[in-house]
This record gives structure tokens, sequence and C-alpha cells, in this order.
């Protein structure tokens, strides 16, 4: 039983493990596309001998790209949030583990030490049934 318990709850560590790495790997396609959008924003321009709307117009599509990065961040900051309930839930996750891997650990000692008494009644009665032959 202890033995199954200790499984699931490795499994369990194991699951959320990969849930975080997801959710790192969606905070590093974030930064990648806030670092994409910084750059448009710094190379987007018009012609020099634009008319004033081309001005307006890159106006607001440079507000509508930093926009875009807020709602980036912010979505960012979420999954950051995400990424460290699941560093506390993998802790105790891990705690519950390694007290699940000492009971188990004592109960195989146990059990090993109830087969060498075994073995060692099973070699005095031999000994004794040899001297009681001779």
């Amino acid at each position: 039983m202890i033995n199954k318990l200790y499984n699931l709850k490795k499994l369990q560590t194991n699951q959320q493990l990969l849930q975080r790495q997801q959710l790192l790997a969606n905070i590093d396609s974030l930064d990648e596309e806030i670092e994409i959008t910084y750059k448009s924003i710094s190379t987007a321009t018009v012609q020099a001998i634009g008319a004033i709307s081309d001005f307006k117009v890159l106006a607001i599509h440079k507000n509508t790209m930093k926009s875009h990065i807020i709602k980036l961040n912010q979505r960012k900051s979420y999954l950051l949030l995400e990424v460290e309930k699941y560093n506390k839930l993998i802790i105790e996750l891990n705690k519950e583990t390694e007290q699940f891997k000492y009971i188990k650990d004592e109960e195989e000692k146990k059990r090993f030490k109830k087969m060498i008494k075994a073995e060692e009644e099973t070699a005095a009665e031999y000994v004794q049934a040899k001297w009681k032959a001779s």
C-alpha cells in the first residue's frame, strides 16, 4: 500500500513538473513576442515626406503595439504567479513523496531483517539436526 502511495505521489510530482515546464515555455514565448513587439515599435517609420495623417497612423500603430505589450506583460505576470503556485505544490508533493519513501524503506528494512532472521533460524536448525545426527 505504501509503495502504491509512494508511486502515486511521485507521479503527481512529475505531472506538476510537466505543467510547470509548459507554463515556463509559455512565458518564454511571451518574452519573445514582447521583444519582437519592442523592435517593431522602434523600427516602425513613415516616409520622410509623408503626410501628417501618416504620422497619426504611425502613432496609433505604436500605441496599439504598446497596449499589446502591456497585455503580454499582464499575461506573463499571471503565468509567473501560476508557476509560483506549482513550485509550492511541487515542494509539498516532494515532502510527501520523501515521507512515503522513508516509510517504504523502513518496511523493506524490516522485511529484510525478518528474512535474515528466518534464514539464521533455518541454518541453526540445520546445524542442530547435524549435531543430533552425528
